[in-house]
């Protein structure tokens, strides 16, 4: 006889019954839904976090097939796509503003499923749908910033240690400073030296100029590039979109995924901003008026304008706080109306302090500064052009002191919303504009996911009948180890959260191929046993201890290519090599110990074998 030892027999069946557990939602598929997440952040809870959102829909006759709260957010299932946006644009209209409203899919697995936390594998944007964007970070900006940040923290640093100057200005790859006094050149260069050491500072006269190195100028651009990526995931976030994926791509370059999005102006008006604030001081002494009529302000200040009004206004020039210095921002209201709460970190706090000392009574201003980058046609060609819009939003006169926490008030509560949710996500550390821009609807989707199983399913007969036929019942069970061998990568699949894509669907087909290729090895090795006058149980057993070998090393091949292309590949590239090597991992164990357990179960079980059907 040539059992299989029980343990590793119940381990197989342990784990291809877990399997079909965690990859039972996908059999269920997909319908058209809403999922819905409050702007000012604060989360959806229990079960009747929906009942306004079913009580608003059944006033107009529309019933979700389903209603539930999902981490936070209201999700909200429908039959077809035409009632889902029917949905989406009562609810906006109810309450302008006040919901991140995503279009997008949800499982059809029944309420048990959801409450066990068993979820189906996600699908990318090629299989669902959605919006595609790649933009391009500007480098030069993100340096250009730095420099701008230098010139205010030495202006700062220069009038705390009362060093009188003439000027500090921003150039080409530096900041120039010149001083009054020759006396205090050295006093100057250790205050500019104290705000950033790594700065290279070189003294001529009364000049002091401040310049990047090379490798410094590398590292702010690298660091603008991962700070624009985490600052875009937190808007995402925002959005209320799940399964998004942003990832650098190339050099200067940030793609974004967006499955079951299909509202592209939204979220290109809010992912492409580059939103900031200021603290200024408002100019008492100038007429804001004479300097709009003009074209020129006053020595010390410059000229804006008020959102609501439009009328001139003229702050100095000196910078209290700008938006680095923000660690939060919300949105909330104070006496009844919309306000935006701001903290400030400990060196913004305690220049805001030492300004409301000195200034209460005094009108000080909030400047939105907003920052994009637009296509515009001059001379027949787009060239992409930088626009900042500038605007004051709040001019409120500072009755106390007070220091890194405050309040904006006089906006709408949409206004407040939306700054306070750009704050809170992080200013991107430079300009980005977008290069390329595609929208995949959702039945391009389920037309690539049609395809892509009909492959994979006529493929998938081809090899059984070619198994059945060539190696007759042992055919037979290597057909069924290939289909657990499906059934344990979606469960894979949808443990780890992998989403599935286009190229994924052609891993799981090379999957399959690749454990066909080690049933063949096992079974040609037992043949060469039953020619060489093995006994049927000893070519049973040398049959899979000869094959192992050939098996480990050509999957331990493949495995270190799928993790190069992990390593190195970016998007569809990636989701093949996940698939790949999850898929060399089900293989290794189905091939062997599936194939093993079933056949020691049939033949091996039998004292006395004639022949097998091999």
């Amino acid at each position: 006889m040539n059992r299989y030892p029980l343990w590793k027999s119940l381990l197989f069946a342990g784990v291809m019954v877990l399997a079909l557990l965690l990859a039972l939602p996908n059999v269920f598929g997909e319908a058209p839904a809403l999922q819905l997440s409050r702007k000012d952040g604060e989360l959806f809870k229990g079960a009747d976090g929906a009942q306004s959102f079913l009580d608003l829909l059944a006033k107009e006759h529309i019933v979700p097939d389903t209603s539930y709260v999902q981490d936070g957010r209201v999700v909200l299932r429908f039959t077809d796509v035409p009632t889902q946006l029917k949905a989406r644009d009562l609810i906006e209209a109810s309450q302008p503003g006040a919901y991140a409203i995503a279009t997008t899919f949800a499982s059809r697995a029944p309420a048990w499923v959801r409450a066990v936390g068993l979820k189906p594998m996600s699908l990318g944007l090629d299989l669902r749908g959605g919006i595609y964007l790649v933009y391009q970070v500007d480098v030069d900006g993100a340096v250009k910033q730095t420099l701008q940040r230098l010139e205010r923290d030495y202006r700062l640093a220069l009038r705390e240690k009362r060093i009188q100057y003439e000027s500090v200005e921003g150039g080409p790859g530096g900041v120039v400073v010149t001083l009054k006094e020759a006396a205090r050149v050295e006093d100057a260069r250790a205050a500019l030296a104290a705000v950033d050491p790594n700065v290279t500072l070189a003294v001529s006269d009364l000049t002091i100029r401040a310049t990047l190195s090379e490798q410094q100028v590398r590292q702010r651009q690298d660091f603008a590039i991962q700070q624009n990526i985490t600052a875009l995931g937190n808007r995402v976030n925002a959005l209320g979109v799940s399964e998004a994926s942003v990832q650098r791509q190339g050099a200067n370059r940030i793609a974004v995924q967006l499955p079951g999005v299909q509202d592209a102006s939204e979220v290109i008006r809010l992912l492409g901003k580059t939103a900031t604030l200021e603290f200024r001081l408002v100019d008492q002494t100038g007429n804001p008026v004479e300097a709009q009529q003009t074209g020129h302000a006053p020595l010390g200040t410059k000229l804006y304008k008020e959102r609501r009004t439009g009328r001139p206004v003229l702050l100095k020039r000196e910078v209290i706080v700008s938006g680095e210095q923000l660690t939060d921002a919300t949105s909330t209201f104070q006496q009844g109306e919309p306000a935006v709460s701001i903290r400030l970190d400990a060196r913004g706090g305690d220049e805001m302090l030492r300004t409301t000392r000195e200034n209460v009574g005094k009108p000080m201003a909030v400047v939105f500064i907003e920052r994009e980058r637009q296509l515009r046609e001059q001379n027949g060609e787009k060239v992409a052009v930088d626009v900042t819009r500038e605007e004051v939003i709040n001019v409120a006169t500072i009755r106390g002191v007070f220091s890194n926490q405050f309040q904006i008030t006089g906006l709408t509560s949409r206004e407040g919303q939306e700054l306070a949710k750009l704050l809170r996500a992080g200013a991107l550390a430079a300009p980005v504009f977008i290069v390329e821009q595609r929208l995949i609807g959702p039945g391009l989707g389920q037309d690539n996911i049609d395809k892509g199983v009909r492959a994979l399913v006529i493929g998938s007969v081809l090899l059984f009948v070619f198994m059945a036929v060539y190696y007759s019942a042992f055919g037979l069970v290597a057909n069924f180890v290939l289909i657990c061998n499906v059934v344990l990568l979606t469960a894979c699949l949808s443990l780890f959260g992998a989403a599935l894509t286009l190229p994924g669907i052609a891993g799981i087909m090379l999957t399959v191929g690749m454990a066909v290729d080690a049933n063949i090895l096992i079974y040609e090795r037992i043949r060469e046993e039953l020619r060489n006058k093995s006994t049927p149980h000893a070519a049973i057993k040398a049959g899979f201890e000869k094959a192992f070998s050939a098996i480990l090393d050509a999957n331990v091949t493949t495995f270190i290519a799928g993790v190069v292309l992990f390593l190195f590949g970016t998007g569809p590239i990636k989701g093949f090599a996940v698939v790949l090597s999850l898929g060399i991992g089900t293989t290794l164990f189905t091939a062997l110990m599936g194939s093993r357990t079933v056949i020691g179960l049939v033949w091996g079980r039998r004292a006395a074998i004639q022949r097998l059907p091999v």
